[in-house]
């Protein structure tokens, strides 16, 4: 097997990951944020500021390890227009990502906070998950739409 087929692997892994984790643990706090047990959103925000540490961030760092050393080996030109575009929308998605992960720490001790001293939630969590929420939509759309670049690699401008 070629070492270029080991990292496309890789990479598509660690994109399924990245984006399957952020997806699926949204998902959950999403709907956990909507109800009113506050036991259930402290155990569901530990596990997902849990997932973002243990899949999602090694995924963030090896998706472009394996991007770039697959651009070197296809020998693809740095200026192709799906590149460009796909390099700009991971960076929207990560710009997005890095507060996100902020957020979720602020809220996930909130709430581990208000059940422990038996009180309700501050306002300022409601605060927080909207802006949470917020972030999430654009730097889901940007994944979906870096997925169909790398795997249509459009001829977009030029």
């Amino acid at each position: 097997m070629s070492a270029y087929l080991v990292l496309k692997c890789l990479h598509i892994v660690s994109s399924v990951l990245l984006v399957g984790t952020g997806f699926g643990t949204a998902f959950y706090l999403f709907f956990t944020n909507r109800q009113p047990s506050l036991e259930a959103r402290v155990v569901v925000a530990r596990l997902v500021v849990r997932a973002d540490l243990w899949f999602t961030t090694p995924a963030v760092i090896v998706q472009p390890l394996t991007g770039v050393a697959m651009v070197r080996m296809a020998g693809w030109p740095w200026d192709s227009p799906w590149l460009l575009a796909s390099i700009a929308l991971y960076a929207l998605a990560g710009a997005c990502w890095l507060p996100v992960l902020w957020l979720q720490l602020r809220m996930a001790r909130m709430a581990e906070q208000a059940v422990a001293t038996g009180t309700a939630l501050p306002p300022t969590y409601r605060r927080l998950q909207r802006a949470w929420e917020w972030l999430g939509y654009p730097a889901f759309a940007a994944m979906l739409a870096v997925y169909a670049l790398m795997v249509l690699k459009p001829p977009l401008w030029g």
